[in-house]
């Protein structure tokens, strides 16, 4: 059988070590809601419309009831080993569902809307690498075509940035609205609350 369809992951394992809040910085309010809330509101918006099986890769930080009906919770029993574990759990899901691509977001990026995650999901582009750009700049939501998973980092704590670093794999840009910014620290949280 040939591949065919769409995962798209969000990574949500890591340590969070940067955040020195009460609590995990997927779990610390923005908006009145926990960060990771609104990024998985997003990707279960969005998987209708980018027709893309929902999943969320989950580690440190208890994500529970925050994970919305039809998102499928994937546990990296690796994620304190780095960013690339999680990358790496959300590709075996991808083959194990015979996927043709992987859509790969970031749970602490709560501004970063459905309508994102769809135009980079159904971009028509033969590219390998589809990256989303707010205002011109590359920023996750990444698709990536099953041929180039081998190229993605498996260990440490980078993720695609790697392979989009060696300049050596076409990537499409899809200008797209939104915000960004990521939560690592206190700082990052302070304007949003």
């Amino acid at each position: 059988m040939s591949p065919s369809g769409t995962v798209g992951a969000l990574l949500a394992a890591g340590a969070g070590s940067r955040f020195a809040g009460s609590t995990h910085k997927l779990l610390a309010e923005v908006a009145g809601r926990p960060v990771a809330a609104w990024s998985l509101e997003a990707l279960s918006q969005a998987a209708p419309r980018g027709r893309f099986v929902p999943v969320v890769i989950s580690g440190k930080a208890g994500l529970g009831e925050l994970v919305p009906n039809g998102v499928l919770e994937v546990p990296n029993p690796n994620w304190a080993q780095g960013q690339a574990t999680s990358l790496h759990t959300a590709v075996r899901v991808a083959r194990y569902l015979n996927a043709e691509h992987l859509v790969v977001g970031l749970a602490d990026q709560p501004f970063v809307p459905a309508q994102a995650w769809v135009d980079v999901a159904v971009a028509p582009t033969t590219a390998p690498v589809v990256a989303a750009t707010f205002d011109g700049l590359r920023r996750p939501p990444l698709r990536f075509h099953r041929s180039v998973w081998g190229d993605l980092p498996t260990e440490g704590d980078e993720g695609a940035r790697v392979l989009l670093a060696r300049g050596n794999v076409e990537v499409a840009e899809i200008a797209c609205e939104g915000n960004p910014v990521d939560i690592d620290t206190d700082g990052d949280l302070q304007p949003w609350t």
